[in-house]
């Protein structure tokens, strides 16, 4: 019986040898020896060997041209996950090149994350990290996720929906900017058929049936063109255009239109030897049939991401119907068929760099820390179409549809971002949120002054990922100015009402041992925490006056405990046990404000009974081990208790609405409330709502950060009052 998998070889070697002639064939020979020796005895799931999946992915590239290393790694691209392979002696027998790319590939099992989506995000980050030293490392990769596409049926429903979404959402657009279109449509086709396999069902019914009279009519069309073009005198070729089932449906739906009224399910392509014979074919299109308005793209002179070009146009047919045509070189059809594959840097000494996306994906592997963050990022980059704007030099900057002048600005510089203060679109200022076209020439309008800076209703409407996470990290860093502006005076302020005396070096070194003991880095980010509201700014002050003032321990420590009772309902006490003790006085401690369903621990303070804190509490550590107690919350506790709630949202008319709606849906009462809006239109409001249910906190706030326009919600941790 023939091995299946030295059939494999046979067929990577031809393709390898027509892209190749003069090519070190025997290093791929020496390459699949060890790749089956490796894999010997495990099996995949379909039943088959387990090195029929490497061979497979090798065909794909050796179909597309890959070079001799590429190969190599294909072969082997699993044997360091899968089996006691190493790195080094992939790197001793087969070099650098090959064992850098086989890591490029390599899934992180080693890496434990919280959830299987993490994991995958983190895995494109990597691919993505070394893609910008090697395109090659994510061709593998696609080959590799194309194949266990073709071989997925042996799965459970879910699993096999779960591995077609990822493809779909991630490694398709990835095949599409590569310009590797046989991968990305083959994907798309695979994956809408296990997503959508009733709509699959129909379009290709559909397709089937109207398969005669659509191969007649291209008949006739395609002759007709022939014919103009040996009038003209012009050589080429001319073909019809083959339609995929999920390209069809994504039109239908982006489109609200039935399947029998999509434009371009008959369209040609014609191939002609330059640049001047697609433009004199145009024309013959044109003078023979009426094109359809707006329909006409010149991908030539403005070339898509992936360096795709080509032009298109739609026109009345014969019958007068609609017909798409595409017309391009060979060199051009070439690259829109074999992408990057097509351009190989090493065959024409041309970078990967000359994709200007790329630079965007290594931009957003460096921003990110979080992999979710990083692959919402990743999708929402690659999902847009692209449209090609002008600055007044004349240097395009190809941007997503749909993009903004402050998206242009971020595009140009950082600070140009940041500065930007107005537009001019074709010589005439627009708001800010003006939506970009092909061809508009955009000037940006900056400010010098110093506190100049972006807006947070920017989020609302840009539309790349670098102005997002740009603008994003502008207002962390303000934020945090803000903060320890407001830390450190409200300290200072309280210091100098007790009338310490302190000279500054010695109050700052009481200030350093104090952030040491509530567990925070330096001083800086004490005066940032008393800021934010995590840590009391009275609290500050009564551990400085313990460290200042030993004899007044006993006094400080009893300013730290300082207790405040919980808000009791009608029927309830305070709803703590204090193992070992009845009849107690139990108070809830300020500082940190537990709340029922909080971790809680107990201190014994001198004459004023036992103060409750949360275990997390930056008070615990200051306070004697011998006086803490355990206590515990009342199991049927029903009492009411309120929680201070802070929202920071964009200002917008029917906000306030919106969050007491929110807050009474899930059966709370406002008891005091407060708000300011700063001069970059963030709100900020402060509730003090009164719960019956620890379950309603989390609900609350969750519903909360679901209002549009709001930044974000959170639980304060109330002050002492001074």
């Amino acid at each position: 019986m023939t091995d299946p998998t030295d059939e494999g070889l046979d067929r990577i070697l031809s393709a390898y040898a027509a892209h190749h002639p003069k090519g070190d064939s025997e290093v791929i020979r020496r390459a699949y020896e060890l790749g089956k020796r490796q894999h010997e005895g495990q099996i995949r799931q379909t039943g088959d060997p387990y090195f029929t999946h490497p061979v497979a992915v090798t065909e794909i590239l050796a179909d597309y041209g890959l070079d001799t290393e590429t190969l190599c790694a294909a072969l082997l691209h699993d044997t360091v996950e899968d089996t006691d392979l190493t790195l080094e002696d992939v790197r001793e027998q087969f070099g650098d090149e090959v064992a850098s790319l086989i890591d490029g590939v390599t899934k992180l099992d080693r890496i434990k994350f919280g959830s299987r989506e993490e994991a995958q995000a983190a895995t494109i980050r990597k691919m993505v990290i070394a893609l910008a030293r090697d395109v090659r490392v994510l061709l593998i990769k696609l080959a590799d996720r194309l194949h266990n596409l073709r071989t997925i049926w042996p799965f459970p429903e879910e699993k096999q929906q779960r591995i077609a979404r990822e493809s779909l959402d991630v490694y398709a657009p990835l095949a599409h900017r590569l310009g590797v279109q046989d991968i990305k449509h083959e994907m798309e086709d695979r994956c809408f058929a296990i997503l959508y396999p009733r709509r699959n069902a129909e379009i290709k019914a559909l397709l089937k049936q109207r398969a005669p009279q659509r191969d007649a009519y291209l008949d006739v069309v395609i002759g007709e063109v022939k014919q103009l073009m040996k009038d003209a005198h012009v050589d080429g070729e001319v073909t019809g255009r083959p339609k995929h089932e999920y390209s069809i449906y994504r039109k239908m739906v982006n489109s609200g239109l039935p399947f029998e009224r999509i434009h371009d399910l008959i369209g040609i392509r014609v191939i002609v030897d330059g640049v001047r014979d697609c433009y004199a074919v145009l024309g013959l299109v044109h003078a023979t049939w009426p094109p359809v308005h707006g329909r006409f793209k010149d991908y030539i002179a403005m070339p898509k991401f992936n360096l795709y070009q080509s032009l298109h146009t739609t026109v009345i047919g014969p019958g007068g119907g609609p017909l798409e045509v595409q017309i391009r070189t060979r060199e051009m059809h070439e690259r829109a068929e074999f992408g990057i594959a097509a351009h190989w840097r090493y065959k024409e000494g041309r970078s990967a760099d000359t994709l200007p996306w790329m630079a965007d994906l290594r931009f957003l592997q460096d921003e990110y820390e979080d992999p979710n963050e990083f692959l919402a990022g990743l999708k929402l980059d690659l999902y847009q179409d692209e449209v090609f704007v002008l600055t007044p030099k004349g240097d395009v900057k190809t941007l997503p549809k749909g993009a903004t002048p402050v998206d242009f600005a971020y595009r140009v510089h950082t600070e140009v971002g940041h500065r930007c203060v107005g537009a001019k679109v074709n010589g005439r200022l627009v708001p800010l949120d003006t939506r970009l076209e092909s061809g508009d020439i955009v000037e940006i309008v900056t400010s010098k002054a110093q506190d100049a800076g972006p807006s947070r209703d920017w989020l609302a409407f840009v539309r790349t990922s670098r102005a997002r996470a740009k603008i994003r990290q502008w207002f962390g860093k303000e934020r945090r100015g803000a903060a320890l502006s407001d830390g450190r005076e409200a300290v200072l302020t309280l210091l100098r009402k007790e009338g310490l005396g302190l000279h500054a070096n010695q109050r700052d070194e009481l200030l350093a041992s104090v952030a040491e003991r509530l567990g925070q880095r330096d001083v800086e980010s004490l005066f940032v925490a008393v800021g934010e509201g995590t840590v009391a700014g009275s609290t500050v002050v009564a551990r400085l006056l313990r460290l200042a003032r030993p004899e007044e321990e006993e006094a400080a420590e009893a300013a730290a405990s300082e207790l405040a009772p919980m808000r009791p309902g009608p029927d309830a006490g305070v709803g703590v046990i204090v193992e070992g003790l009845d009849d107690v006085w139990v108070r809830i401690a300020r500082c940190c404000a537990p709340l029922p369903g909080d971790d809680i621990v107990g201190f014994v303070t001198v004459g004023r009974g036992v103060s409750v804190h949360r275990s997390d509490c930056t008070n615990i550590a200051s306070l004697g081990k011998e006086r803490m107690i355990d206590v515990s919350w009342a199991p049927d506790r029903v009492g009411r208790f309120s929680v201070w709630i802070q929202i920071e949202a964009l200002d917008r008319p029917r906000l306030l609405r919106d969050v007491t709606e929110r807050i009474s849906d899930v059966g709370g009462d406002i008891r005091a409330s407060s708000s300011t809006t700063s001069r970059d239109r963030t709100a900020v409001l402060r509730y003090e709502v009164e719960l019956s249910d620890p379950g309603q906190v989390d609900r609350l706030i969750d519903g909360l950060r679901g209002i549009e326009g709001v930044y974000d919600a959170y639980r304060l941790v109330p002050r002492t009052s001074d």
